[in-house]
This record gives structure tokens, C-alpha cells and sequence, in this order.
């Protein structure tokens, strides 16, 4: 690691985030940002499949304490969701957020007070909770907070549906890539959030991921300063397709990859047009994934464990 820490007090100097912030803008124009490509006027305030123009729309925003033990500390992650998504699982346990746009429209002056406030309640880091259509305006707000004071790192929390070419834009500027890897196949994939290039392109995201941040660091304190870490959350039937998965990390990605692997799915949303998803994991299953996310060589794994609830 070099330079200063967060990486974007560096950016800032530069004037290298100034410039990002500029050329993010300029792609709502006709926005290609994440895989789906509308090419919408997000900028003259036309909406895709995010249903975001040129606005960022936040639902909440607080000091989390239920992420994973690096993040955390003792003084909570500063978590900002953000309304709406690009990918839209049927079963999104955020459900009212993400398709029922529940949330309200701010500024990048606000959305950098946001930031500058979760940091004086003593946050650890910036969260950045479904970020990936809103790059631009996170981009225009942090130019704000990094000139009023914002020096904590950033937590690009994503669900692994981003594009290698926007992740770019992020480049010396996100220290904390926390991206999900829901599915290995297509056609679960498909039939789940009308994504069959899901797969293709969380491998290509988490590639690009760790190129520019690497391993998970975490310092003296337990705090996680620059690194990747990555969700799996555990279906029922194996769905998530685990142990490829875990292979893919294992073998191209780094065997030292902090993972989160995940019990807690619940049918939220439409999850119950899918039958097999009309149910929680069993702990067997869960079991099972721990076991082959050890055998394929993973073992930094994070240690909280949440209780299974008996349907």
C-alpha cells in the first residue's frame, strides 16, 4: 500500500477524483455503466433498468453493526443504502428498497453530509450499500467530503453485477471491494434476476476487484484497511453453485480471499415463484457449503455465525 490511506485523500490532492467524478457524469449521457446498457439520458432525468436518473436515492443510512467482524470494530460500519439496483433478484432481502424504490431523492451535497456525519458518529469505514448505478453521484458527492474532511475508507458493496470498465473509475479511490458472488450458473441466474451473464461478469468484476486492491489487510486493530472481500450467500439445492465458486476464487482469484459465506437467505420478494427457493437453507446444506468452500482451498473465512430460523 501506498500513498495516503484512504487512497481517495490522494485522489483528492491530485485532483485525480475531480477528473473521475467528471468523466463518470458525462456516461449518464447515455449510460453504459453497469451491464445492462440501457443507454438512457440518466442526465436529462430518463430512467432504465435501475430506475435512477441524475440523482442518487438513499433509503437509510447508519452506523451497521451486522457486518462482517472487519468492517465493524466497535463503533459500526457507516452504511448508506442506496434505493433501487441493477440486477433485481427475486428474492432480494431488501426487497421494498430495491424494487419498491422505497428511499428519497439527494444531492451529492447532501449525500456528502451524509458521509461527513456517519464519520462523526465514529464509523470505521463508508459502506456504500448497491452502488453500482450510482458511481457518478458518489464520485460528485466524495469530491465534497474529501475536501470538508472525510478521511475513513470506502466499502464498495455491490452484488457482483458490475462492469469491469466502471470499476476503473474507482481505481485509487475505493480501498474495500465487499462484492457478492451469487450464482454460478446461467440459467439460475436467469430465472432469479433476468441476468445470464451474471456469472461471466462477477468473474470479470472480481478479477478487476482484486487487481487493484488485492488480499483483505486487516490492521492491528481488526479493522479491514484495503483488500477484497467477498459474500456468498447460501441457497437452498446448492443453487448458488458454491463450490465453483469457491474453485474460481481459490485458483484465479487468491487462496487467501476473505470470504463471507453466508447462511441467512429467507423466500423474501417473489422468491416463491421459484419453488426451491420457497425455503431457507437447511443447516445441512449450509454445512455442505462450508465443507466444499474448505475443500476448494478457501479457509479465511469470516466467523460470525447467524442463528438458522426453523420453518
Amino acid at each position: 500500500m501506498t500513498g495516503r490511506f484512504p487512497s481517495y485523500r490522494d485522489a483528492s490532492e491530485r485532483s485525480t477524483l475531480q477528473a473521475k467524478a467528471t468523466q463518470a457524469k458525462a456516461a449518464l449521457a447515455c449510460c453504459t455503466l453497469c451491464p445492462r446498457r440501457c443507454r438512457v439520458n440518466r442526465a436529462e432525468g430518463e430512467t432504465g433498468y435501475c430506475r435512477t436518473g441524475a440523482r442518487a436515492m438513499v433509503a437509510s443510512y447508519n452506523a451497521h453493526f451486522g457486518e462482517e467482524a472487519p468492517l465493524v470494530g466497535s463503533h459500526g460500519s457507516g452504511t448508506i443504502f442506496f434505493t433501487h439496483c441493477n440486477l433485481l433478484c427475486n428474492f432480494c432481502q431488501n426487497y421494498e428498497i430495491s424494487h419498491g424504490g422505497e428511499g428519497w431523492e439527494v444531492t451529492e451535497r447532501q449525500l456528502a453530509d451524509i458521509m461527513l456525519a456517519l464519520q462523526s458518529a465514529g464509523c470505521h469505514n463508508i459502506n456504500f450499500v448497491t452502488p453500482t448505478h450510482v458511481i457518478p453521484q458518489i464520485l460528485g458527492a466524495l469530491v465534497l467530503a474529501a475536501e470538508d474532511g472525510l478521511k475513513i475508507p470506502l466499502v464498495y458493496n455491490s452484488g457482483g453485477y458490475d462492469q469491469a470498465a466502471s470499476l476503473r473509475l474507482l481505481e485509487g479511490i475505493v480501498d474495500i471491494y465487499m462484492p457478492d458472488f451469487k450464482f454460478w450458473d446461467s440459467a439460475v441466474a436467469a430465472q432469479t434476476c433476468d441476468a445470464p451473464d451474471y456469472p461471466e461478469i462477477a468473474r470479470e468484476a472480481l478479477l478487476e476487484m482484486h487487481r487493484q486492491v488485492g488480499d483483505l489487510i486487516i490492521d492491528e486493530n481488526g479493522l479491514a484497511r484495503r483488500g477484497l472481500l467477498v459474500r456468498h450467500l447460501v441457497l437452498p439445492q446448492n443453487l448458488a453453485g458454491t463450490r465453483m465458486i469457491m474453485r474460481f476464487i481459490a485458483t484465479q482469484i487468491s487462496r487467501n480471499t476473505y470470504v463471507n459465506v453466508m447462511p441467512q437467505y429467507r423466500p423474501c420478494g417473489r422468491a416463491h415463484e421459484i419453488p426451491a427457493l420457497s425455503v431457507p437453507p437447511t443447516a445441512r446444506e449450509f454445512e455442505q457449503a462450508l465443507r466444499e468452500t474448505e475443500e476448494e482451498g478457501i479457509t479465511r473465512l469470516d466467523q460470525r455465525r447467524r442463528v438458522f430460523v426453523i420453518w
